[in-house]
């Protein structure tokens, strides 16, 4: 549960604290990285601009990248029961006939769960024991010494505190990229958008697919009790509206199925579907002079490859283990390390969304024939693999903090 709480009351909370750490955006990394320093013992200040959690809410896929964060937090069961597996996929050819079905649960379960659930269900089970956060406030200045000057919406000041660590973790658009002193970051325009909505859960409860088509892209994916559906296209053909584009859709496919046809009327019929613009950014660093990016703030993701919040979680993570053995004086260089660890991964992750995006938002009848070609031949496995590798290939944050940390370490020239 978010609890609002007033911002005297945080500062006074963390005043003792050996890392005083401030927290901007209440999202998905932002809370998991101050869930997980609080169960540390610290009290880390976490505000957000909006006056209440009013995110409209959309589909996550979690792989395995995750479990980390959630064995810490003792939420793992949680998760489980908040949301569903997801053991197969499905890819569709541009007119709508089933090309191939692969469990990709099977391969992904040697390394953790693999799981679709609700962004709202996920913050609920990342609150769940408790999250103190302050609505309606942000900062707009930390200073050479750390000082954090706070304003509201308004933009009218509210107070100044001192901290070791700002956390900018306020998504793809973030104010704190320029605040802490972040170059503009390296962004990718598809030019494509989609409407998120909600569609009744019709079986095949273990079942997400996707119609790669010409000039669209129907996707729907389970979780718990329903079914999460991403209709989008080029900006241009989306201007008239769900209910234009959804039967040009139709025009296009033959034989959706029931599935997939209450998923076109679910977005048609949704009173205010989110419109989701698909582009990504990547900062170009991580680590600041006066604070770090984390989550969409370092590295929005396309959801072409259902990985961006399962990124996010693992650099919040991976931060907040390596943070565990830091001190006022060693902070800097495990913050240099974590970057170094992290971000690569980050990126390599984040390289695969934009190459899915480079296939399947190409139009034209020949290239979705070409697409669907190398479908057919191209195993799971092989499509797979940066992910597998990711998975694999994991480091050990402890490991790395206390390198950096140990007294050769920081007596060395």
């Amino acid at each position: 549960m978010l609890i609002p709480t007033a911002l005297d009351a945080q500062l006074a909370a963390q005043r003792h604290d050996r890392l005083r750490v401030l927290v901007i955006g209440a999202g998905v990394a932002g809370i998991t990285a101050a869930q997980l320093l609080r169960r540390q013992g610290l009290h880390p200040v976490l505000v957000d601009h909006l006056p209440t959690m009013d995110h409209p809410g959309y589909m996550l896929a979690l792989m395995p990248t995750v479990d980390g964060a959630f064995a810490d937090l003792g939420v793992q069961e949680a998760c489980r029961a908040a949301g569903t597996p997801l053991a197969r996929y499905r890819f569709r050819s541009h007119r709508g006939r089933p090309l191939r079905t692969d469990p990709l649960g099977e391969l992904l379960r040697v390394y953790g769960d693999y799981n679709g659930i609700a962004r709202g269900a996920l913050l609920d089970v990342l609150t769940s024991h408790g999250c103190p956060v302050t609505w309606g406030t942000t900062i707009d200045r930390v200073d050479a010494d750390g000082h954090a000057r706070f304003v509201d919406r308004e933009g009218s000041p509210q107070a100044s505190a001192p901290f070791d660590l700002v956390i900018g973790a306020d998504g793809i658009r973030s104010r704190m990229r320029a605040v802490l002193g972040a170059a503009e970051p390296d962004v990718v325009t598809t030019g494509w958008s989609g409407w998120v909505a909600w569609a009744d859960d019709l079986g095949e409860h273990d079942l997400g697919e996707e119609v790669w088509g010409d000039g669209f892209f129907l996707g729907v994916y389970p979780v718990k009790d329903r079914l999460g559906v991403f209709l989008g296209g080029p900006d241009e053909e989306l201007l008239d509206g769900p209910a234009a584009f959804a039967e040009r859709v139709r025009q296009k496919t033959s034989g959706l199925g029931t599935r997939l046809e209450a998923a076109l009327i679910a977005v048609v019929e949704a009173p205010d579907p989110h419109l989701w613009r698909l582009d990504d950014a990547r900062a170009r660093r991580w680590v600041l002079s006066r604070g770090v990016l984390l989550g969409d703030a370092a590295a929005g993701f396309l959801p072409t490859a259902g990985m961006g919040a399962g990124m996010a979680i693992e650099s919040a993570w991976m931060l907040a283990r390596m943070l565990a053995h830091a001190e006022r004086d060693t902070l800097t260089a495990v913050l240099h390390a974590w970057e170094r660890i992290e971000r690569p991964r980050v990126e390599a992750a984040q390289g695969t969304s934009r190459a899915l995006a480079r296939l399947m938002f190409r139009r034209g009848a020949d290239v979705a024939w070409l697409r669907e070609s190398l479908m057919r031949v191209l195993s799971v496995r092989a499509a797979l693999r940066p992910i597998l590798r990711l998975l694999a290939e994991r480091p050990d944050p402890d490991a790395v903090a206390r390198d950096v940390t140990s007294p050769a370490r920081r007596i060395s020239p």
